[in-house]
């Protein structure tokens, strides 16, 4: 006979929420509310107690340029219906971009004096945890892989600016700092309330633009395939034989 009380075996739909659970949880640490404080706090590190304001300013200059170019994509598509329908185009990923631009750095300040070996473990690490993030987002349905990468790209670049054209400082900030930090990043995901970022962009975008309603992506895919069914309709016009004139 089986036991009165069996253990509850996850179902299929069970485990596919945990997974999306958990993807959703990675995705939120792409979000700028949450990086943005820990990078502050880093930059304050690089500048008072470490001493390396040419490192802490590549690193925020870096970093703002590719936040810029960032919202600009946005706002064309949103406000000027500026986006490619081919590759699902409508803007780079700002999750993906500051992941790379900030964690591959983050994580070598925090191991900095280990070692060389340890600190490009760290920088590695970082760089994995942006990609896993840029996967989230095509996990959540927010982006497509076009915009994933661009925006893994876009902030790669912007962080190995700042780990590659100044020396880091070779010590590590204070225990207490890097546990808070580390903490910061692990908790905030789980309790944090929804970003309001991509609300201020769509502000923005229809602001400049004057358009009474935001453009999306279907919108998109719409009017691409209209345009196709346009230029079959034209190709077929021009290839049918003129009659001749009675």
């Amino acid at each position: 006979m089986p036991p009165s009380n069996p253990a509850h075996a996850p179902t299929g739909d069970e485990l596919a929420g945990a997974v999306q659970l958990a993807w959703h949880l990675i995705t939120r640490l792409g979000e700028a509310q949450i990086l943005l404080p820990a990078m502050l706090v880093a930059l304050l590190w690089l500048l008072l107690a470490a001493a390396s304001w040419r490192v802490a300013l590549c690193w925020l200059a870096g970093t703002g340029v590719a936040a810029v170019l960032t919202t600009l994509t946005k706002v064309a598509f949103i406000g000027y219906e500026i986006g490619y329908a081919p590759w699902d185009y409508t803007g780079i990923s700002g999750h993906a971009m500051f992941a790379a631009a900030v964690l591959p750095v983050l994580a070598a300040l925090l191991a900095g004096g280990a070692g060389p070996r340890w600190r490009t473990m760290a920088i590695v690490a970082g760089y994995l945890l942006a990609v896993l993030i840029a996967c989230s987002r095509l996990a959540v349905r927010a982006h497509s892989p076009v915009e994933a990468l661009a925006g893994l790209a876009l902030g790669s670049l912007a962080s190995a600016v700042a780990l590659t054209r100044w020396p880091l400082p070779p010590t590590r900030p204070r225990a207490w700092l890097g546990v808070g930090l580390l903490l910061w990043l692990l908790s905030l995901p789980l309790g944090a309330p929804p970003a309001t970022t991509h609300e201020w962009v769509q502000r923005l975008a229809l602001a400049v633009s004057d358009r009474p309603a935001p453009y999306q992506r279907w919108q998109m895919h719409r009017d691409h395939r209209r345009e196709l069914k346009r230029r079959h309709a034209a190709a077929l016009a021009s290839t049918r034989p003129i009659e001749p004139l009675r």
